[in-house]
């Protein structure tokens, strides 16, 4: 089929995620039949340097051979049987595999299919342990401004951004926000602690006010991602850590975006040796191959719900493929890989690298604030440099950048003005080097046509 008909038969079949169709439909979308490594490739046969590593969620790049045929194998056994009422050797092998690496306070997980269900099954653990235990009060939770947990109810209610979710305002549970330590937006882009204390006031004070009723904090850890690659003062993680145990309530740490390698660390809250009560992944967790997604707890909150059937305690939530066989798999090989190629260091080494490149864009006259943890990174583009005002939204600079470097053989995808770079954690440094250039020549040219 010709890419003139792939085209034809998606615009007028396919609803895309996050997309303004009426753009969409005037527009001549690629279309990506294979990839190879860290390329994608189109139906006219150009190849794409992954620079998004698809949506953020592929660590090793496409078609790794040890990863195809740990598929392979599991086809030959079984590609899918439930987890209610029966036990699945691959979700065992998994589990095992994930308790030698998450914090050690975690000891349970819960398996399901997307990020935005492993924040629901984190909300609704947090309200049923405090109900299990008898403080049937504590059902509110505390999110972070401009924060992201997904596009479900409970997700939406947490992590409530107007942009995308407005009309659904009406239906979400009750939340309280706490500011987001934006150094670069705050009162004080030149004192990240100034930021982080005011912050951190902030929610005491909602805390003091409400404790007695909010079942948990949820937090992405390190950076916010949907926000614009948000990086937070160091100690903020810390900080909440702390005030969390002082009020009596849990911390989730929503590590979607952030897990596996993403910030240098195999979790976010390592770097400030932060153990959370619950914490959310997903994404990279099968190496980008196939939705899985996963919940953890501590003991204390898994033996609340450890009762006879007629006390209530049972936690009645599943989905139809949680711990499916092929995506459990696919994850193990992946961790397998992880050690083998000494990821984890080699993304260290790079982030410092990429880092010293960065540094050389600051002085370009539409680059606002550089931000970047590991492989996470957000350049935001303004106007006016001195001032820090933005563009005008309406003239969608970021999406047209974006659509620029396609013609150098990049894809990235923007949030708003900001441009984010979040290649596959395998990708080698001579290649990042090639996204950097392509990039730095790319803002080079803004003042011609912005």
């Amino acid at each position: 089929m010709t890419t003139h008909d792939l085209i034809r038969l998606d615009k007028q079949h396919i609803w895309h995620p996050f997309t303004h169709h009426k753009i969409w439909m005037e527009s001549t979308p690629l279309v990506i039949t294979h990839a190879e490594g860290m390329f994608l490739f189109d139906s006219d046969g150009n190849q794409y340097i992954d620079g998004v590593s698809s949506l953020w969620c592929n660590v090793h790049g496409h078609r790794v051979p040890e990863i195809d045929q740990a598929i392979r194998d599991q086809l030959d056994k079984v590609a899918h049987s439930t987890l209610l009422g029966l036990a699945g050797e691959q979700s065992i092998l998994l589990a095992d595999r994930l308790m030698q690496i998450v914090p050690s306070n975690l000891t349970k997980v819960f398996y399901s299919d997307a990020g935005a269900t492993a924040t629901e099954v984190a909300f609704k653990m947090a309200v049923q342990y405090w109900h299990n235990i008898g403080q049937r009060g504590k059902t509110d939770f505390i999110g972070f401004t401009d924060a992201y947990h997904g596009d479900t109810f409970g997700a939406m209610a947490v992590g409530r951004t107007e942009h995308f979710h407005k009309p659904y305002f009406p239906m979400l549970f009750k939340s309280h926000f706490a500011p987001t330590p934006n150094v670069y937006r705050s009162n004080t882009p030149d004192d990240p602690e100034a930021c982080k204390n005011s912050c951190l006031k902030a929610l005491e004070n909602i805390l003091k006010q409400h404790s007695q009723t909010i079942a948990a904090i949820c937090i992405e850890p390190i950076v916010q991602g949907a926000a614009g690659m948000i990086v937070h003062p160091d100690g903020f993680l810390r900080g909440v850590r702390e005030l969390a145990d002082q009020y009596n309530v849990l911390l989730i740490c929503d590590e979607v975006a952030v897990g596996f390698g993403r910030t240098g660390l195999m979790f976010a809250c390592e770097h400030e040796a932060v153990q959370p009560d619950l914490m959310c992944v997903a994404k990279g967790i099968t190496g980008g191959y196939l939705p899985l997604a996963a919940t953890f707890a501590t003991q204390q909150i898994f033996d609340a719900f450890i009762g006879e059937p007629v006390e209530g305690k049972t936690f009645f939530h599943g989905h139809t493929y949680t711990g499916n066989p092929l995506a459990c798999a696919a994850a193990i090989a992946s961790l397998n890989l992880f050690e083998e190629n000494n990821l984890l260091q080699t993304v260290q080494g790079h982030a410092l690298e990429l880092s010293m490149d960065l540094n050389r864009l600051d002085s370009l006259k539409h680059v606002g604030d550089i931000r970047q943890k590991g492989l996470m990174i957000g350049i935001e583009l303004v106007e006016n440099k001195s001032t820090r005002k933005s563009f005008d939204s309406s003239r969608r600079i970021g999406a047209e950048f974006c659509h620029r470097l396609r013609q150098r053989g990049l894809i990235l995808r923007p949030l708003g003005d900001v441009i984010v770079l979040m290649p596959p954690l395998a990708m080698p440094m001579d290649m990042l080097r090639d996204v950097f250039n392509a990039i730095a020549i790319s803002l080079e040219e803004m003042e011609s046509w912005v």
